[in-house]
């Protein structure tokens, strides 16, 4: 049965079910992924790590441009519904072409669009992570 709970529960369904095995859960990809990361960060100095945070927020503040995209195509044809109208009994066909392709790459690009967006958060919330604990040391 498909799950629609996200995937979220299905990371954790494979967390449980890889630590029921060998209660270990070191193997992982996704785990070992985000471990690398963080050693990574560890490495960089603190003044590095605001700048690279700070350039991180601005990435993920900055993305927008793709659902800006998404809702522009459809204000564009409503303003030009008259020529369009036209030209869809002229050839029908390519515009259903057009529609096609529009919702494949709107689709793809919406997809990619919020990825960006988690994988910017995981980046950001490791980095305060570290620069917390380092502020939290030398306190």
């Amino acid at each position: 049965m498909i799950s629609l709970r996200g995937d979220v529960h299905k990371f954790y369904l494979k967390i449980k079910k890889g630590f029921q095995h060998d209660h270990s859960l070191n193997g992982m990809k996704e785990l070992t992924e985000i471990k690398g990361i963080q050693q990574f960060y560890e490495q960089l100095e603190s003044a590095q790590l605001k700048t690279i945070r700070y350039r991180m927020i601005k990435e993920q503040k900055g993305n927008g441009i793709i659902p800006l995209l998404v809702s522009s195509l459809p204000w564009l044809a409503f303003i030009f519904s008259k020529q369009l109208h036209s030209f869809v009994d002229k050839s029908a066909h390519l515009l259903f072409w057009f529609l096609i392709v529009y919702s494949f790459v709107i689709t793809l690009s919406v997809t990619i669009h919020y990825r960006e967006k988690a994988w910017a958060a995981v980046h950001i919330e490791i980095i305060e992570e570290l620069l917390n604990s380092r502020q939290n040391n030398t306190e």
